[in-house]
């Protein structure tokens, strides 16, 4: 112990680590997530653009139709005013989700770049007016980008997915039946033709 040390505090002195003093230690706060949802009206005006990602594991309404939870969905969001004077979106997704093949019933990767234009709305009856774009009513004056950019990719979706070549990929179910049943069929078109060469016979 040092000479003329502090006995109560067995000579423990303050650690400064960095700070270079003993003062409170400040750090930079950590990075704020994306807001969501967002306030569509005021980024219309400004004509903002934004970027977002998301896990597929995250978007509850795509998992029923997935194969695997692997992946992201990259969303880009165009904020504009429309020709009506409403607020609007053009929603850009790209995404490889990985789905069930109805042919072989393995799972592949689906390459999926979808583009979709939406309108915004305050209420239903004014969502109903005509538009070419996708009508979508705002709570409270805002949507979720997550909600829009997981709806993009449930539209571009097929509604049965197939792996490129399922018929050559050597695990498609083999089509015998099929080809067997339609020789069967061409021997039973003509269920009389038998009785007809009978009374032929003298």
């Amino acid at each position: 112990m040092r000479r003329a040390g502090d006995f109560k505090n067995n000579d423990l002195q303050p650690i400064r680590f960095d700070r270079g003093g003993v003062g409170p230690y400040y750090t930079r706060p950590m990075a704020a997530s994306p807001q969501d949802p967002v306030d569509c009206r005021r980024l219309a005006e400004v004509d903002a653009r934004l970027e977002r990602e998301y896990a597929l594991r995250d978007l509850p309404r795509l998992q029923s139709v997935l194969a695997s939870a692997r992946g992201c969905l990259r969303a880009s969001f165009a904020f504009a005013k429309t020709e009506t004077g409403r607020p609007g979106v053009t929603v850009s997704i790209e995404s490889t989700p990985i789905l069930q093949c109805q042919r072989c019933l393995e799972p592949f990767a689906l390459p999926v770049t979808a583009r979709g234009e939406i309108e915004f709305a305050a209420d239903e009856e004014s969502a109903g007016s005509a538009s070419e774009r996708e009508p979508f009513v705002l709570s409270e004056g805002a949507a979720s980008l997550r909600d829009l950019a997981e709806e993009e990719l449930l539209l571009a979706l097929p509604v049965a997915p197939a792996c490129g070549e399922p018929e050559t990929c050597g695990r498609a179910p083999s089509l015998g039946g099929v080809a067997g049943s339609a020789s069967a069929k061409e021997e039973t078109a003509r269920p009389f033709s038998v009785l007809r060469d009978l009374l032929k016979k003298p």
